[in-house]
Parts: C-alpha cells; structure tokens; sequence
C-alpha cells in the first residue's frame, strides 16, 4: 500500500529520488528493514504479554534429561504471533497490491499461522494435552494446499497471462533446458508439498534459534531465486522459466529473511520466546508456498535439506521401531532420540553448538541450491 502510494506520488509530482521506489531491490532491502524493526518494537511488548498471562511452554517428560531443556518450561511460546506481524506488514506495504504471487504467498502463511495458533491456543490456553486433534490440522493443510494447486492449474492466467504455458511445469535441478511436467498430478503435489515442509519445519523447531534461523537462510536464497525468475534478463541468462511478476515475492521472501534475524534475536539461546506452532506451520507454508509459485519444487530438498533430514529422521525412527517391535517383541532405535537434533543433543553435545552447525549445513546447502542455476 505504501509502494503504491509512493508511486502515485512519483508519477504526479515526480520529486528527485522517487523513481527508486520503483525498483524491486529497493523495495526489498526497505521490506527486510522494516520486518527488524517491527520485530524489534512489537517483540518485547508481546513476549511480556504471554509471560504475563502464563503462556508457557508446557514441561516435555521425553526430554527432561536432555540438554537444559528442564529449564525451559514456561517459557511463553506463541511468539510466531511477533514473526507474522513482521512478515505480513512489511509485505502490505513494500509489494504491489495487485499482484496476485503476493497475495497467494500472504494468504497460505496466515491460514497455516491460524492452524498453528490454533493449536496453540487450545494447547497452552485451553490446557488440551494434544492441542489441535492431529487430522483436524492435517485437514487444515490439505485445505489450503488443494486451494492452491486448483488456482495454479485451473485459473494460471490470475498470476500472469504467461503463466498458463508452465502451470503444471517444475524446473529440474542441475538439467539444462529440461522441466518435469506434473499434468493431472499437480494438484496432490502442491498439497503433499505444503504439507511435508510446514510439518518438517514444525519438527525442526525443538532448539534455540533452530528453525528460525535455517527458515531466515533458505528465505535468502529464494529471495534471490524469485528475483531472477522474474526478471525477463536474468532467466533467459540461467536459462530457467521467466515468472512475469513473481520478483514481488522477493520482497516477501527478504521480509520473511528481517523478521527471522528479529524473532532470533528473542528466541536465541537462551529463548525469551517460542514461535510455537503459530510460527513453524506458518514459516514452513511459506518456504513451501514461495517455492511452488516460482516453480522450483524439486529445489526444496536441497534448500531445506536441514528439515528433510529432521523429517526423515523422525520416519525412519518410528518405521524401525515398529519393524523391531512387531518382529522381536522389542521396539529398537536408530537414533538415540528424533528428531536429529536431539539425538546429538544425547551424544553430548551443547544444543547452541548443535544449532550452529546445523546453520552451516543450511548455509552450505543454500550455495549447492544457488549453483544448480549454473551446474547444469
């Protein structure tokens, strides 16, 4: 809103120094600065209006024994409240509200936050052991994962007219000139998609500054990797499927990239706060979402190869427990406790080290995403 009305204002008065409103990258930079200011104002104030009404992070039994996690009951939790209002907000203002890739990408981080708060709130607040029945939640996703994948494959032409050649389209990673086309299956993978990665970043997020700070570095990269499919110049260049409008979501994205470095400032060893399912769902559907409208699904396994790992982890902990169980009488582990980040957590190391290091391999595999564009 802000964009458009700072171009009203270059277009009728035309003032010096105005025109840079125009350009995406500015407005980019703008969009990350204002999500860390709004992190940093409205962090404080909602982190002591938790603490003040006793919403707390509930002791876990499993982990008690774990690292310091003993300590960390009642710290106030919801705090994905304090990332959506840096993420959104920058968004409105900095993007251009007609452009519909901004929109959809708006519209799937609030419906999953809601689904995440809600969970939350009947978990912490209504005091329900399991919060959100587990299929009601998985509803939740499903929903707006078909409501996605139905206005990509059966209305492209709302994103953009060019839209409609590559709504079925994915790029492949590391291949020159070559697109896998999803045809009738379209539909189940934006859901499959939406789904896992708002799931996986929920399972990511049991340390300090885990899950924020590998959402923050994987939306970097794809803050550039929208940028360059929507400009006309540059996917020609790489050779990728040029997403006319898609650039707008690199102001999201680079939002997305401010309010992860001002929620890790509260939610860094030792937390002040937790994001709660409020933030994962919602940061999961958002890294998810942005890939599945720039067309780079087959890239998520690399960029958040730190939340497939996590997620793998989990699957394979569970099948081969049951597989010992049913077949020895005995449940067997692999690791010593999923997901991955606790069972180094149980080798002994310090859960601050454990998260750096899964920073570097976010880091590390963020340059392997950005040099598939080359690599090919």
């Amino acid at each position: 809103m802000l964009f458009e009305l700072l171009l009203w204002i270059d277009r009728v008065f035309a003032p010096p120094g105005f025109g840079v409103f125009r350009y995406v990258t500015f407005r980019s930079a703008a969009a990350a600065i204002t999500a860390l200011a709004i992190s940093f104002l409205v962090g404080p104030r909602i982190i002591a209006l938790l603490a003040k009404r006793q919403i707390g992070e509930r002791a876990k039994e499993e982990l008690a024994t774990t690292g310091n996690h003993a300590t960390k009951a009642g710290t106030p939790t919801m705090g994905g409240l304090i990332i959506l209002l840096a993420v959104i907000l920058p968004t409105v203002l900095w993007a251009s509200v007609s452009n519909v890739f901004v929109w959809t990408i708006v519209i799937v981080t609030l419906w999953l936050g809601a689904v995440g708060f809600l969970d939350d709130y009947l978990k912490v607040v209504r005091k329900l052991p399991k919060g959100l029945i587990a299929r009601y939640k998985l509803i939740g996703q499903i929903a707006i994962g078909l409501a996605l994948g139905s206005a990509i494959y059966f209305f492209p032409e709302w994103f953009s007219a060019s839209y409609a050649q590559v709504k079925t389209l994915t790029t492949v990673p590391f291949a020159k000139h070559i697109n896998f086309d999803w045809g009738v299956f379209y539909i189940p993978m934006v859901v499959f998609v939406l789904t896992a990665t708002s799931n996986a970043v929920n399972l990511t997020d049991g340390l300090d500054g885990l899950a924020i700070g590998t959402v923050g570095i994987a939306a970097l990269a794809l803050a550039l990797v929208a940028y360059v499919s929507g400009n006309a110049v540059f996917a020609q260049y790489l050779t990728i499927m040029h997403l006319r409008g898609a650039d707008e979501l690199t102001i999201f994205a680079s939002a997305l990239v401010g309010a992860a470095l001002g929620f890790l400032w509260f939610n860094a060893y030792p937390a002040q706060v937790f994001m709660g399912d409020t933030g994962s769902l919602a940061l999961g559907g958002a890294i998810g979402g942005l890939c599945i409208l720039i067309k780079k699904e087959f890239l998520l396994p690399i960029l958040g190869g730190v939340f497939f790992a996590e997620t793998l982890s989990v699957i394979v902990q569970v099948a081969y427990f049951k597989y010992t169980k049913r077949r020895y009488g005995e449940g067997r582990r692999i690791f010593r406790m999923a997901p991955l980040h606790h069972h180094f957590e149980r080798c002994g190391l310090h859960e601050a080290k454990v998260v750096v290091r899964f920073y570097i391999v976010a880091i590390i595999l963020a340059i392997v995403t950005m040099a598939t564009f080359k690599v090919r």
